[in-house]
């Protein structure tokens, strides 16, 4: 499966790609460069991509999970609790396309700032 690359600068973040249609079209819009919003335990930043929300997506997801929010456009990235979260999990604002798994622990990206730009490229 194809693999992607998060760069944070500071933090690095490889991911592998699903085989979903969210993940094709996030692959063909690489490479993707933006700036880092964060919502409690989730950093997120807006792609130009426009996918509609798939059958099989949802608010909650395992760290480690990568998703693409139809509502922003954006990817998200939660590695803990949100505003929204109930009990210990990790809750995004609304059903999001889960199309990536994680290679690493995303709880590094609690170091990630706000503000902070991001490169999404392909890894070859």
């Amino acid at each position: 499966m194809a693999r992607i690359r998060f760069d944070f600068g500071r933090v690095t973040l490889e991911a592998e790609l699903l085989d979903t249609p969210t993940a094709k079209a996030i692959a063909a819009a690489l490479p993707v460069e933006a700036r880092v919003s964060t919502w409690g335990e989730e950093v997120y930043f807006a792609v130009p991509v426009e996918a509609p929300r798939e059958p099989d997506a949802r608010a909650v997801v395992t760290p480690g999970e990568i998703a693409y929010w139809p509502d922003g456009p954006a990817i998200a990235i939660g590695f803990g609790r949100t505003p929204i979260s109930r009990g210990d999990e990790t809750r995004l604002a609304s059903p999001c396309n889960v199309f990536a798994r994680a290679l690493s622990d995303v709880k590094a990206l609690a170091g990630v700032a706000a503000g902070t730009p991001v490169k999404v490229t392909a890894i070859a």
